[in-house]
């Protein structure tokens, strides 16, 4: 879903040393985060598999070649 809105784009390559950080430099980060700058309700975010709300959230560092994945839940009735 988020790739359709970068042409189909499935991976970037960004430096920064928090999640918060490389999720802001993607050009979708205005889907993935609300007017206020939180992480949008419905996005949930993986390092290396591991769900970020296990460790800091936003703040969780990066040491190193991690890859970050986006999982865009769905919701409805």
């Amino acid at each position: 879903m988020l790739a359709a809105e970068v042409g189909g784009q499935r991976r970037f390559e960004v430096e920064a040393d928090t999640v918060g950080s490389a999720l802001r430099c993607l050009p979708v980060a205005n889907l993935v985060f609300d007017e206020r700058g939180q992480l949008r309700q419905l996005v949930n975010v993986y390092v290396d598999g591991v769900d970020v709300r296990e460790h800091d959230g936003m703040d969780t560092r990066l040491e190193g070649p991690e890859e970050i994945r986006l999982v865009a839940a769905i919701a409805g009735g």
